[in-house]
């Protein structure tokens, strides 16, 4: 039979709450854990299969939602709950959280719907992120995955060596992570994966709607800012809201693949969504501490563009973390068929715009001055922000 299982946790009572990076590493790691396992065992080694998991994080922990096959009720909320557990108290960040429920509830339709398929023409992909992918793409919220796990082996590749600015073969001295061309570049993948893709959009809730709901999020920029028609515009900004919760999310991965093989990127054996596309020629000196820099670059960066508070790029980094945005945005929209040339133009003028004022004159920026504030009034969270040259001389 098939169940969906609601497992409840929370982070100790004496901890502070999850800020929005918090909540975004705890969605990441637990999803991680539960892809690495294919079932469960409950009370007297019953087997329990995992078909599909969904997390969602608040300030006090997460909630996880499973849907399981198992023979009893009681099998399945046991080993859920047991599982949820144990991959709490394998990771590290998360080892102080406990799981306070794991509640069961029976679905009879899903159910019946879910075991007609497991042994037919309809049974859900082999691979576990086509399978994740093909479960988020059910809602259009949820649409970040699935664009997100289109580009898995797209093969897309580093920049070449620049000169010290940190530009690659495309950028001048005001690009300074040589990436002038990510702005319209949609990403091919690899041939098996369009037949699964087309899957996937064609099971899709509508996920034009859902991509254009998240448009009124983009508080800091008035839709004149894309040069084009209201529904264009409501398009192209919704877009990057979007690619906004993608690109912290492959981020947050990038950091863990660093950190797990303690090395740079360089050296890096694992799958990197961004980091390895930034200018080779630094490649060695991006390691852990580098991308959690970044990573919280990006954070700082999006919080802005959707708080209403933005007002100015703060320092280069931003322009890298700007780029790699605007290419998020433009592959959700080519992943569902939404990208045109009126909306490609407003995405243009959108950069165009958020790059017009930097305050400086473009000059080459080396890579020690990539979180460099502009200028005094520029803001670079604290985290992330290079220290200043006195400081490290009186230290």
């Amino acid at each position: 039979m098939t169940y969906v299982v609601t497992v409840e946790t929370c982070i100790p009572d004496d901890a502070p709450d999850l800020d929005e990076l918090g909540r975004v590493g705890a969605v990441v790691l637990i999803e991680r854990g539960f892809g690495s396992v294919a079932g469960a065992e409950g009370p007297d080694g019953v087997e329990v299969d995992v078909f599909d998991v969904a997390v969602v994080a608040h300030p006090r922990g997460a909630e996880l939602t499973l849907t399981v096959a198992a023979p009893t009720l009681e099998a399945a909320e046991d080993a859920v709950g047991a599982v949820a557990q144990e991959i709490l108290d394998r990771s590290e960040p998360l080892a102080a959280w406990v799981v306070v429920n794991s509640e069961v509830r029976l679905q009879p339709d899903r159910a019946r719907a879910s075991l007609e398929a497991a042994d037919g023409p309809d049974a859900p992909p082999a691979d576990p992120a086509a399978r994740r992918a093909l479960h988020a793409a059910a809602a259009a919220a949820a649409a970040a995955r699935a664009a997100r796990a289109a580009r898995a082996g797209s093969g897309a590749s580093g920049a070449g060596e620049g000169d010290e600015h940190g530009g690659g073969g495309h950028g001048g001295a005001g690009d300074p992570g040589g990436l002038e061309d990510l702005g319209g570049a949609g990403v091919a993948g690899e041939a098996g994966d369009d037949e699964v893709w087309a899957d996937v959009v064609e099971e899709s809730t509508d996920p034009e709607a859902g991509i254009r709901a998240m448009a009124v999020r983009l508080r800091s920029f008035d839709p004149a800012v894309f040069g084009a028609s209201p529904d264009t515009a409501e398009l192209a900004a919704g877009a990057l809201v979007h690619g906004a919760e993608v690109l912290i999310d492959e981020l947050y991965d990038d950091v863990l693949a660093l950190a797990e093989e303690d090395t740079h990127v360089a050296a890096c054996q694992g799958h990197l969504w961004h980091l390895d596309r930034l200018p080779d020629r630094h490649a060695d000196r991006y390691d852990e501490l580098f991308a959690r820099r970044f990573l919280v670059t990006a954070v700082a960066l999006t919080t802005r563009f959707t708080d209403g508070g933005f007002r100015r790029l703060g320092c280069p980094a931003e322009e890298l973390v700007l780029r790699f945005l605007l290419e998020q945005a433009h592959v959700a929209l080519d992943l569902y068929g939404l990208l045109d040339d009126d909306v490609a133009a407003a995405l243009d003028r959108f950069l165009t715009h958020v790059r017009a004022d930097t305050g400086r004159e473009p000059v080459p920026v080396g890579f020690g001055a990539w979180f460099t504030p502009y200028g005094e009034d520029r803001y670079v969270h604290p985290y992330a922000a290079d220290i200043p040259a006195e400081e490290t001389e009186g230290a």
